[in-house]
């Protein structure tokens, strides 16, 4: 075994293979980034190099600069870990010629098995079943178009050098063939360097179904069995999970022996994972090779979960020369698993990247790292930034049950207990999931989240009410804690008057609608009702009204405000702190959580996850509105491509320009109809958060 290696990666996977090389009793050495400076795979590894600027291109995309920190260091192997240099033949090469093991399979395997044109051609060689497309060098643009006609639309463009979900694009009709090519090699280029595509047919009603396997420098292989990531936004994996419904003992075979064959072809060593496209038809499903990734996957710890192997631990031992642990006799299924990626992004708004700080970063009772009921994987702490650099994944949740229904249920129940504020994140979108009849009912295919997408975008699981009452006991508990040392009893937050009732008002913001909320006769309640206990309550009356219009008087120069009656009643609650609430609403007692960000109120309960604005009505006094008419950028990013020019009429919808982010390009439409004024960037300018990109004046 080795004595020392070197981490070629960051976040998540660089604190996976640290943990267990440290179980192992193998040193590690971590390299980072500018950006990266205080992570925490840094803080775990033995030791820590400084690799170069925040840009992947500057940094972790640096094969000379990692393969000299390890000889400086002593290092003896390097595990790539996944993205990155992870699948680079070249850099796998340099490994060798420097004397360094890659921990990971040849170059050749890398080379033979990461193209994937050149990869469908040895399994068409193989004899392992192909989806209909061209696989071949012709990159001419009318060409491909041509073969895209005869295979019959829709069809699916790929990189050939691709993974992870990017550089493909489905295309429904051939005259949008030609621009989604061009889009598909820009980002085919960004993210790998290489814009050489493929063309498949787009099976309808698909699966994803992929098969882990393992081989050794004796020649051993093995499978663990199947994993099914057919959830997926943007060709990438939402939910993950082993072993795949519905895939019967004789699929299960085929599927694993035509895995096996294909490592065989190339002579793999290492971890490995054959992608299969599962055709469903009404009464068999057919597989087909899809492409090799030719490293550890992301979603590896649900085969670990029902292997009870660590994948990590075989990576290591086959590297340094030793068998395979396991034959595929020792092998076999236990219970059931599932993953969920849990990431910095808003689903309702097309699942755009999210950037900056874990405000709040709350997570259930889990392992970390090692096979349990429940296993939180992560690279990142409460306060650390998720930056527009790198992938959006903040974690991956892991929960592992003797059957399918009880897994959903723990992983619903550990969803319902993590709690992430600051920045826009799909931990609740995941639950939207796990509860919509498809996912439940195991009703699998690629297109679940489009089919479900009534009941997975703009949901609101609190009502209205109870987040106004959560938001209010927020503010009054904040209150209390600041003034506790006050002896003056008007300074109190318990609404004391000598001569009067005390009332007191609060404007809010939900769903895009204002509201007005009033509370009056607060006081101590006396918990004379059994069911409440001994809680130290205070209690109040509640009235919530809702801002429906505004109307002129009889001189049509002053305007008044119309509300209508949303919610009265009466209210009690019990504040452990300013964040713990126990609240009596409507005859239910319910627990909830809560923080504030920049005015927002982030309620959590066990039903779900909500949010409300609650005004602070002195911090916007002065403010100007926001200039009519500019478009911003929603994130920070690069500009690709502007597709107007100055002087061009747009409609509400048209396509103005062309982000990268996170290494997936972003569109950004026209909010109304105008001309194009002015554009403030250029491409491959950096922008900001915020800044204006261009100005759109109205028609005449």
């Amino acid at each position: 075994m080795f004595s020392k290696i070197l981490i070629a990666n960051r976040g998540e996977i660089a604190c996976r293979v640290a943990a267990t090389a440290k179980r192992l009793g193998v040193s590690t050495v971590a390299v980072y980034s500018d950006a990266d400076r205080s992570a925490k795979h840094v803080a775990v590894c033995d030791e820590a190099i400084y690799l170069g600027g925040s840009a992947p291109k500057d940094s972790y995309l640096k094969g000379d600069a990692i393969i000299a920190i390890a000889k400086q260091t002593g290092a003896q192997a390097i595990h790539p870990g996944y993205g990155f240099l992870s699948e680079n033949a070249d850099f796998a090469q340099a490994c060798q010629e420097a004397g360094l093991v890659f921990i990971g399979p040849s170059a050749d395997a890398i080379r033979a098995m990461g193209g994937k044109s050149e990869s469908k051609r040895l399994m068409e060689a193989a004899g392992v079943p192909l989806i209909p497309g061209y696989h071949g060098d012709n990159q001419d643009a009318q060409f491909l178009q041509q073969q895209a006609d005869n295979i019959g639309y829709p069809v699916l463009i790929k990189a050939s050098a691709g993974g992870g979900g990017k550089g493909m694009r489905i295309v429904e009709q051939s005259s949008d063939f030609i621009d989604l090519l061009d889009s598909c090699r820009r980002e085919a280029i960004t993210s790998f360097g290489n814009d050489q595509v493929l063309i498949e047919k787009y099976a309808l009603k698909p699966r994803h179904i992929e098969i882990q396997v393992f081989g050794d420098t004796q020649g051993n292989y093995v499978h663990l069995f199947e994993r099914d990531c057919s959830v997926q936004r943007r060709h990438q994996k939402v939910l993950e999970e082993a072993p795949a419904p519905g895939v019967d003992a004789a699929m299960r075979e085929a599927m694993g022996t035509a895995a096996i064959e294909a490592a065989r072809a190339v002579d793999y060593v290492g971890a490995g994972t054959v992608e299969f496209i599962v055709e469903q038809r009404e009464d068999s499903m057919n597989f087909y090779f899809m492409e090799m990734n030719t490293r550890l996957q992301v979603e590896h710890p649900v085969s670990e979960a029902i292997t009870g192997v660590d994948l990590v631990e075989w990576q290591l031992l086959v590297a340094a020369g030793q068998p395979l642990p396991k034959t595929q006799d020792d092998l076999a299924i236990n219970g059931h698993a599932i993953e969920a990626r849990i990431c910095a992004e808003n689903p309702d708004n097309n699942f755009l990247p999210a950037t900056g700080t874990l405000f709040t970063y709350q997570k259930p009772e889990h392992s970390t790292f090692n096979i349990s009921d429940v296993r939180i994987d992560d690279g990142v702490r409460e306060g650390d930034v998720i930056s527009p650099f790198y992938d959006s994944m903040i974690a991956k949740l892991i929960v592992h049950a003797p059957t399918r229904e009880q897994a959903l249920a723990r992983l619903d129940r550990a969803l319902a207990q993590t709690r992430i504020v600051g920045l826009p994140n799909n931990v609740a979108f995941l639950r939207h999931i796990l509860n919509t009849d498809s996912f439940s009912g195991a009703n699998l295919d690629t297109a679940l989240i489009e089919r479900e997408q009534d009941k997975l975008f703009d949901q609101h699981p609190l009502n209205l009410s109870m987040l106004v009452v959560t938001a209010i006991t927020q503010q009054l508990a904040t209150e209390a804690t600041a003034q506790r040392s006050s002896t003056d009893p008007f300074s109190k937050p318990t609404g004391f008057r000598a001569y009067n009732d005390y009332t007191r008002s609060f404007s809010l913001v939900y769903d895009e609608q204002s509201y007005r909320a009033r509370i009056s006769n607060w006081h101590n309640a006396d918990c004379a009702d059994s069911k409440k206990g001994s809680e130290n309550l205070s209690s109040f009356t509640l009235v919530i009204e809702k801002e429906i219009a505004n109307k002129q008087d009889n001189n049509n120069s002053n305007v008044a405000a119309q509300t209508e009656m949303a919610y009265e009643g009466q209210v009690s609650y019990a504040s452990r702190d300013a964040h713990n609430h126990t609240l009596w609403l409507e005859g239910a007692r319910i627990s909830a959580q809560s923080w504030v960000h920049h005015e927002t109120v982030y309620v959590f309960t066990d039903g779900g996850r909500d949010e409300i604005t609650l005004i602070d009505i002195m911090a916007h006094v002065g403010e100007d509105t926001a200039a009519v008419g500019s478009l911003k950028s929603p994130m920070p990013g690069q500009v690709v491509a502007f597709k107007v020019a100055i002087g061009d009429t747009v409609k509400k919808g048209e396509p103005l320009a062309v982000i990268e982010a996170m290494k997936i390009e972003h569109t950004i439409t026209a909010p109304t109809d105008g001309v194009v004024a002015e554009l403030l960037f250029a491409p491959g300018d950096l922008v900001a958060d915020g800044d204006e990109l261009l100005r759109i004046d109205s028609e005449g």
